[in-house]
């Protein structure tokens, strides 16, 4: 009779043991990759963010056959997606409680924080397990690690990838994506990936940040040193329309040179990607370089100009707009060279 309560007690042990052994199986196999063939007749989409970028990128989706669910702050700048087929949804858990794949790309570190981890109208709160939400913002590492790290303990995959191209590499599919996260996921998520851009895997959760932070850094400095390049043609009396074209084929040529040289010239500095989120970005890599205890002369110039951009009230502006702060130091104006 006293061996009862111990067989009793061996048995609930073995049966613990099994449950927990399963248990810790399961979540190794939601962390390694998914197993469902990612395509418009089988995956849901949802879109959180449809500024300038999000807009475009979501019109790729839609025009796929993807059934999208959005959610933005403000409603009337999804209208056009709406009108193309989009399905709105009141808030980011609700987003995601009607998708296999939830994208993100939001303004700054804290907006991504509220939309993907609110405990209470968050993405994950309203995730599938085995989902996957990708933050396509600029960001910081450490919260990317963060967002992967909770994502894991609720059963959900979680992709950093920010993306370089502009305005127009998203209106042309064209945009370089930085995935940071499972390589499984990323090459599962392909299909949908390959239609905003070229897919760029980089490593574990935060390397996708890493890598456009250090994009980020390469372009501040381009984008100062097609800008002076401007102004010493222009006293130099150079036409500046002949000028950028001269030096497009050369060693001078530039992704920043295609995309804005002529926007430079024009005077159009309606954002394709705004002053003030590239600050944003900069003051990340400066945070990033002082821990890392590397010291990057150009890049803390670049800020500062950039930083001077936002204290005349220029901050809406796109990053072209740099231009206004290397005139005003030299008290001059591209203008009457631009013909």
């Amino acid at each position: 009779m006293r061996t009862k309560p111990l067989i009793r007690l061996l048995l609930s042990f073995h049966t613990n043991q099994t449950l927990t052994t399963t248990t810790i199986h399961r979540r190794h196999v939601m962390t390694s990759s998914t197993t469902t063939t990612v395509s418009p007749s089988t995956t849901t989409i949802g879109w959180i963010g449809t500024g300038v970028m999000g807009q475009s990128m979501c019109s790729h989706l839609l025009k796929a056959g993807y059934k999208l669910t959005i959610f933005t702050r403000t409603q009337s700048k999804a209208q056009n997606l709406l009108n193309s087929g989009a399905h709105w949804a009141s808030s980011p858990a609700q987003v995601a409680s009607q998708s296999d794949i939830v994208f993100t790309i939001v303004g700054y570190p804290s907006d991504v924080r509220h939309v993907i981890l609110d405990k209470v109208n968050g993405v994950l709160t309203g995730m599938k397990v085995n989902g996957v939400v990708v933050d396509m913002t600029t960001s910081e590492p450490s919260l990317a690690v963060e967002i992967a790290r909770v994502a894991s303990e609720r059963g959900v995959h979680a992709l950093d990838a920010p993306v370089s191209g502009g305005d127009k590499g998203a209106r042309e599919g064209t945009l370089s994506i930085f995935c940071g996260g499972d390589e499984g996921v990323v090459k599962e998520l392909t299909p949908v990936l390959t239609l905003l851009g070229k897919v760029n895997y980089m490593g574990g959760p935060g390397k996708g940040q890493f890598c456009k932070l250090a994009n980020q850094v390469t372009i501040a400095s381009t984008m100062v040193g097609l800008i002076e390049g401007l102004i010493y043609a222009s006293k130099s009396g150079l036409n500046l329309g002949d000028y950028l074209n001269a030096i497009s084929s050369g060693a001078a040529g530039s992704k920043s040179l295609e995309l804005y040289g002529q926007r430079i010239l024009k005077r159009d500095f309606e954002a394709g990607f705004y002053v003030n989120h590239f600050v944003k970005d900069l003051g990340i890599c400066l945070k990033e370089c002082e821990k890392m205890g590397i010291g990057l002369p150009g890049l803390a110039l670049a800020q500062q100009l950039y930083v001077s951009l936002k204290a005349h009230g220029e901050g809406d502006l796109g990053t072209q707009a740099l231009v206004l702060a290397l005139e005003r130091m030299n008290n001059t104006s591209l203008e009457s060279s631009r013909q």
